[in-house]
């Protein structure tokens, strides 16, 4: 029943995304699911609001580098960047902050990389964090991200 709502709460979002020329159906949802499910897992950790799925999708919907070709693939690896990132740093970041820090870096200075999201952007962001400095402190630098 929960994984159903999850589903639906997905698929809920094609009204807005549909705009962009994005939707996903009830299968392609059911994965999106099941992959965050798996992300929690590696990463040993548990949701209880949910929702970062819905807001990867209203965040990311508008991109210039997503397209209905790669939207799904899109998604998967951005739950799994998301849930590793917040494992690795502690909740040293709100999911907002990281969500939205994700964006610019992906639209920005990746150009659409998710391997440089991935492997430079949240790699240097995880290193601020490590080093004990502030998710504030390294968001000076989104201005370099364009």
């Amino acid at each position: 029943m929960i994984q159903q709502y999850a589903v639906n709460s997905i698929l809920s979002c094609n009204e807005e995304t549909s705009q962009c020329g994005l939707t996903l159906t009830a299968q392609q949802a059911h994965a999106l699911v099941l992959s965050r499910n798996q992300s929690l897992k590696a990463s040993g950790r548990i949701e209880l609001g949910g929702g970062v799925i819905e807001k990867l999708i209203h965040s990311f919907a508008g991109s210039p580098y997503i397209n209905i070709e790669n939207y799904e693939e899109t998604l998967h690896c951005l739950i799994d960047i998301f849930y590793s990132f917040k494992s690795d740093t502690w909740e040293a970041v709100s999911d907002d902050q990281l969500i939205e820090f994700m964006k610019d870096a992906f639209d920005g200075s990746c150009r659409g990389s998710l391997e440089l999201l991935e492997a430079r952007e949240m790699a240097q962001l995880s290193s601020h964090i490590h080093s004990g400095r502030s998710f504030e402190s390294f968001s000076i630098h989104k201005e370099n991200l364009e």
